[in-house]
């Protein structure tokens, strides 16, 4: 209980702004991926309170928490912005080597598609 009462700090005397516990923030406050849940976006809002969560050998979880009252709503999808993200995934699965639809997201170790990175491992069923 000694650890939490390290990440409780509702004034934000010891680390600035406001802090709770990981699973504690107040009504009113939501993460960035809560806020996208609800189809808002923090808009521009600073950041109004932390959660943090504590970890064994290591720096603790930080999670940033927005108003929800200042919360705006998310841009709609434009035409142009969803044809410029299915070109960029396009690409992204496009071998550079044989020029082909992977059909997945080409991994960056290896920078070309698997038959191309393993050509001599292909067996014929």
């Amino acid at each position: 209980m000694a650890v939490l009462g390290k990440c409780f700090d509702p004034t934000g005397a010891r680390h600035g702004i406001p802090t709770y516990p990981w699973h504690c923030a107040p009504d009113g406050l939501a993460t960035r991926r809560q806020l996208r849940a609800r189809g808002l976006r923090p808009g521009g809002q600073p950041v109004a309170a932390q959660l943090l969560r504590p970890r064994y050998r290591r720096g603790p979880l930080v999670a940033y928490l927005y108003r929800l009252d200042k919360a705006k709503q998310v841009r709609p999808m434009t035409p142009a912005k969803r044809r410029a993200l299915a070109c960029a995934m396009r690409a992204r699965r496009t071998c550079p080597q044989c020029r082909s639809d992977a059909g997945y997201v080409i991994p960056a170790s290896l920078g070309v598609c698997v038959p191309c990175a393993y050509p001599d491992d292909q067996t014929a069923p």
